[in-house]
């Protein structure tokens, strides 16, 4: 008893960890119109990430508060790499509604970039804004003031490779805000002894020599020559570090030596903006009042503040909260400062020779709390969001995979269900009569099996379907899977089947092992599931690092207009793998961890698996009420789940992936339904089979086809289908036949569904079991198996080169090599040791 016990409760502290923190794990729904700049009196701020090892669900979880910006700095012109490490990153900046600020560094000669560069810039800044509604800030070449970079101090090429950006940016759509920003002029111009400026031209010491005494010095204007004018610049930024050393004349050395830590002068934030902080010739004027005010230009401000762990001195909490508080009391006496990127990372600093030293701001708890009461105090600091958010769970939502036609009717999906409801009731009036004029056809139930063979039919035909469906290429046999039966799909009766399959062996196991055995034994399968549910999830995200395999097929999902956003949201790519790449790090943070372990990734045609675990935990008490007859309380509990979640749909919920498209205080009446049904079968048959039954059962089937076709025909030609009112067909599809809320009208066809095909089955066994017995009745009873695999296939699919999917013979041709190929697998029982069946 005591294992049982600790099982369950390892199972249910799970479940309960999901409930309490899933509203804070997914991110807020909030649609907000990108700005050019944040309101008047307020600032964006955020950080500049290490994105090899952070992630903004860590930052933000550090924090205690959402940023409204984050930085990332990618190589210019864009790879391959960092155009697939720009997709990751603004999808995760668009789960919490943030701002982009990327700096593009330029990684070849400023005279050899082309104006094709720049429009595959535009063309991804253009795909991010239409994907997510991300408002981009692009801060192009910064620091172009410096001698540290490859293309500091060249002013002509640089202006001239600024305008090619800016021109087509602004011709494009994307929306993107150019900022121009350099670097803090104390010291400039910084390399005099490392012999940059004896390699400039002509034309570019001509321009540096602000001061015309024809050398370059202290004297001249360290900005000015660097500026392509303001109808190019939508922004200015300015990168203003603090090095740790307190004095003005070594702030900006790297000769100076840093022997210990030191907190900033109380002054000399102020001091930088006046442009009297380290300089030995005093400026005519200052940054802020030059291009700031002079322009009317919004002001990006990059910063942070270096401690080295290492070294003696001011404590790191003096030494950045210090800073931080005097970029703060700046920014609020400058009301053109309007965002803030604090560097958010560990490098490698020449200013601290050479010495690996903490930027960071939020990896000390302590000091993350400091610096969120300061942001709080500041009292203009805007937290996220600040545009549109993208959460995962819309993402989550989207694979639901039912395309809305737009149109409140439902369009063809809704004569599609009324007809397949008519046929079903056909064939089901049929059934009776070929039972009684070929009894030799039909199912022999003679009570000595514990398997009953037209549900593992049944089941085949249901994974089939899933698989499929899954494996998104065009064919005749996706065509039928898509539609299915009228308003079902084959989630809905995998979930039922389920149910009902072990409604029918757990009883067996019980009169064989006893009740605590039997108990003990299906909270074993149910740990069994997760653990195989999180091996899957990790296999697919190791496959995604082989370059041949197309993953991200799988891993991430673009909206088809499924998603909670309708056919406005269909193009958007979402990340179905959450900060998984975190899960690389070591230790590997908890954020990551728990996103993991609560199933909030994984590949989107596993997604259901997670119902199935949550699910089979509840097992062993269903059970415990079916035998002692305690059925009705058993429903009773399952519909007041269910309408508690249909009348407070905002109630908290799993934050698991499946939770999004198949809601489990929804869909859980499907499987609590199919434990009663199987647990009572042979009386339920009975009762059905019975001269009553049957007159009742062909009355409720033809009744509810009639009253569809009946609906039908007064939209259609236009008559009152008295007595309901003028308009009832329309709103039918919206308030009836929903998949992921299972409303009423979904459960009226599971119910349709499931009673005409037992009876089809029943009367028609012999011949459909010779026709298709030998396929479908193997991988239905190896149904779990099967599903397992067909997220492998998907991803096999995915990865053919070239591959046509709109071509209707392929496809059909892949669908059936795939289902031969696991049929035979499941007759040689590949791995069935390891993958529960």
């Amino acid at each position: 008893m005591p294992a049982l016990i600790r099982r369950a409760l390892a199972v249910l502290a799970l479940v309960a960890a999901g409930v309490v923190l899933g509203p804070a794990a997914v991110a807020p729904a909030f649609a907000a119109t990108p700005a050019d700049a944040p309101q008047p009196d307020e600032v964006w701020f955020g950080p500049d990430l290490d994105w090899t090892n952070d992630a903004p669900d860590g930052y933000a979880g550090r924090l205690g508060e959402t940023p409204s910006m984050y930085e990332l700095t990618l190589p210019y012109p864009i790879s391959e790499d960092a155009a697939a490490q720009w997709r990751t990153t603004a999808r995760a900046v668009a789960t919490q509604g943030a701002v982009l600020v990327l700096s593009f560094l330029p990684s070849e000669a400023l005279g050899d970039l082309t104006a094709s560069d720049a429009e595959a810039a535009e063309s991804l800044l253009a795909e991010m804004h239409d994907q997510y509604g991300t408002q981009q800030l692009l801060r192009f070449a910064p620091e172009m003031n410096g001698t540290w970079i490859s293309w500091g101090q060249q002013p002509n090429a640089y202006v001239d490779a600024f305008t090619l950006v800016a021109d087509t940016v602004h011709a494009g759509d994307s929306g993107a805000l150019m900022v121009w920003a350099p670097s803090y002029g104390s010291g400039y111009p910084f390399g005099l002894a490392e012999g940059r400026l004896d390699s400039l031209s002509a034309t570019d010491l001509a321009r540096l020599d602000t001061d015309g005494d024809g050398d370059i010095t202290e004297s001249d204007d360290p900005y000015a020559p660097y500026f392509p004018g303001d109808d190019a610049v939508d922004w200015v930024g300015q990168t203003m570090f603090y090095f740790g050393k307190g004095e003005a004349t070594a702030s900006a050395g790297v000769e100076v030596p840093l022997t210990e830590n030191q907190a900033a002068v109380d002054t000399e934030v102020e001091q930088r903006f006046t442009e009297t902080w380290g300089y030995t010739v005093a400026q005519d004027d200052n940054f802020y009042d030059r291009f700031a005010v002079e322009y009317d230009l919004p002001l990006l401000l990059d910063t942070g503040a270096l401690y080295d762990d290492e070294l003696d001195g001011a404590t790191e909490t003096d030494v950045k909260r210090g800073w931080w508080r005097q970029v703060l009391t700046a920014a609020s006496d400058r009301p053109l400062i309007k965002g803030i990127t604090w560097l958010e990372a560990e490098r490698e600093e020449a200013e601290a020779g050479g010495d690996e030293v903490d930027w960071r701001a939020t990896d000390d708890p302590q000091i993350a709390a400091a610096l969120l009461d300061d942001l709080r105090a500041h009292g203009g600091i805007e937290f996220g969001p600040v545009t549109e958010v993208v959460s995962k769970e819309q993402g989550n939502a989207a694979t639901v995979q039912v395309r809305e036609d737009g149109t409140s009717t439902g369009g063809d999906q809704m004569s599609f269900i009324v007809w397949c409801a008519a046929g079903l009731a056909i064939a089901f009036l049929l059934s009776g009569l070929i039972g009684k004029f070929a009894p030799s056809w039909r199912y022999v139930d003679d009570g000595s099996s514990s398997r009953d063979l037209r549900i593992d039919l049944f089941r085949g035909f249901i994974i089939l379907a899933v698989v499929v469906t899954h494996i998104e290429v065009a064919g005749a046999l996706s065509y039928v899977t898509l539609q299915f039966i009228g308003a079902i799909t084959g989630a809905e009766m995998f979930v039922f089947l389920s149910g009902l399959v072990l409604g029918m062996v757990y009883p067996l196991g019980v009169r064989k092992f006893g009740e605590l055995k039997s108990a003990t034994g299906a909270l074993r399968r149910a740990g069994k599931q997760y653990t195989v549910t999180i091996v899957v999830i990790l296999v697919v995200f190791a496959l995604s690092f082989v370059p041949f395999l197309g993953a991200a097929a799988i891993t991430t999902f673009t909206d088809r207009g499924t998603g909670l956003d309708g056919l406005g949201a269909e193009g958007t790519t979402y990340d179905l793998y959450p900060n998984a790449d975190r899960l690389l790090d070591y230790p590997p943070p908890w954020y990551a961890v728990r996103q993991l372990l609560l199933l909030e990734m994984g590949p989107w045609p596993f997604n259901i698996m997670g119902l199935f675990v949550v699910l089979s935990v509840t097992i062993p008490a269903a059970m415990w009420l079916l035998k002692r007859k305690l059925w009705w309380v058993l429903l009773a509990v399952s519909w007041g789940l269910y309408l508690w979640r249909t009348f407070v749909p905002d109630a908290p919920a799993l934050p698991s992936q499946f939770e999004a498209v198949f809601p489990l205080f929804l869909w859980q009446v499907l499987f609590a339904h199919g434990l009663v049904v199987g647990y009572y079968r042979k009386q339920i048959t009975r009762a059905l089979t019975s001269l009553p039954g049957r007159i009742i059962t062909a009355v409720v089937v033809v009744g509810y086809a009639g009253f569809l076709v009946y609906l039908w025909a007064g939209y259609t030609y236009g008559f009152e289908p008295t007595p309901f009112p003028v308009g009832f067909y329309d709103s039918l599809y919206g308030t009836a036949y929903q998949r992921v809320d299972m409303q009423w009208g979904r459960l009226a066809d599971v119910v349709l569904m499931v009673v005409c095909t037992y009876a089809i089955l029943t009367a028609f066994w012999k011949p459909i079991n010779a026709a298709i017995g030998w396929l479908w009745i193997p991988l239905g009873q190896a149904s779990l198996y099967v599903f397992v695999w067909q997220v492998f296939f998907a991803l096999a699919v995915a990865s053919i080169p070239g591959l046509d999917r709109s071509n209707v013979w392929l496809g059909t041709g892949i669908h059936i090599g795939l289902i031969l190929l696991v049929w035979f697998m499941v007759k040689k029982k590949f791995m069935f040791k390891i993958i529960p069946r």
